[in-house]
């Protein structure tokens, strides 16, 4: 009785997959129109904007476990809140296998992030804390958060707030800051 089901399923099966809904054509047909102006340069629905890209860098930890900086692709004028998204989707699988890596946890979720144009000074707003982490991966997860920052406009520095509270942040030579500077974390690039 079994067979028989499975049997009859797999006939069933195979008469069903020499079917289409989809009529095949024996030579491609040039399509006249492309509904909903998907193919015009601009943005479908808007008045006539355009969205570029560019290619940003970021840090990430190279195979000797210094900060070197790699090329992400952003919206242009670069954001701070996107690229420290990118920056948070770790390295790409090419540039895994050379041995990179993040210093950054999976889990990190940003709530805000901006540059104050006026001061030069970046804030990131994060859900959680960078401390359940070990001395030497706070120190790099720091340095690719305020390097990557300073290329996208925090000249002045990076304060990291977790929930709304800033936080006093390890640096380097074994001190703690509020506002972190590029110049901190100088010391953990390669070369």
């Amino acid at each position: 009785m079994k067979y028989r089901v499975v049997l009859l399923f797999l006939v069933g099966a195979l008469a069903l997959s020499g079917c289409t809904l989809v009529a095949p054509n024996s030579s491609p047909v040039r399509v006249k129109s492309v509904p909903f102006s998907l193919l015009s340069p601009t943005i479908p629905g808007t008045n006539h904007v355009r969205v570029r890209f560019i290619t940003q860098p970021v840090y990430i930890v190279d195979a000797a476990g210094d900060l070197a900086p790699s090329s992400r692709i952003v919206p242009e004028p670069p954001a701070l809140a996107t690229v420290i998204e990118q920056l948070l989707l770790g390295p790409t699988k090419i540039e895994k296998s050379a041995g990179y890596t993040s210093a950054l946890p999976k889990s990190l979720f940003v709530i805000s992030a901006k540059v104050a144009e006026s001061t030069g000074v970046g804030v990131i707003n994060f859900a959680t804390s960078l401390d359940k982490l070990s001395r030497k991966q706070q120190l790099l997860a720091i340095g690719q958060l305020v390097l990557t920052a300073s290329v996208v406009g925090a000249k002045r520095g990076l304060v990291i707030r977790v929930a709304g509270v800033t936080q006093n942040v390890l640096l380097p030579n074994g001190k703690h800051a509020t506002l972190v500077t590029p110049g901190d974390f100088r010391s953990l690039l390669n070369g």
